[in-house]
């Protein structure tokens, strides 16, 4: 049994158990929370498709950590201009553990 949920502007793949880095989420670790955006349910009986979200579907997950992403080097260069920009970028996540899938 998988789902797709929508959070934080994309689109993620889970099946329980599954460990999955997030954009960041207003919530503590430890914290139970719930995905009510499903866009599709796989379960045994068969597929179902939301239009665009799945009548009753619901994840749940459990808030394991915050964290940010290794840093992402950002380099601007001009050949034969004198010119070099350096920069870098982390961004934040939120990791979670998918506890249940309901449809």
């Amino acid at each position: 049994m998988y789902a797709v949920i929508q959070t934080g502007g994309k689109q993620y793949r889970v099946k329980q158990g599954d460990v999955v880095k997030v954009e960041t989420l207003n919530a503590d670790a430890g914290q139970q929370i719930e995905f009510d955006k499903v866009l599709m349910v796989q379960t045994d009986s068969g597929l179902k498709v939301g239009k665009p979200f799945v009548d009753g579907g619901k994840v749940t997950a459990t808030i394991k950590a915050h964290g940010r992403h290794p840093k992402v080097k950002i380099v601007k260069f001009r050949r034969r201009k004198h010119y070099m920009k350096q920069a870098g970028h982390r961004q934040n996540y939120t990791e979670i553990q998918i506890t249940d899938i309901s449809a």
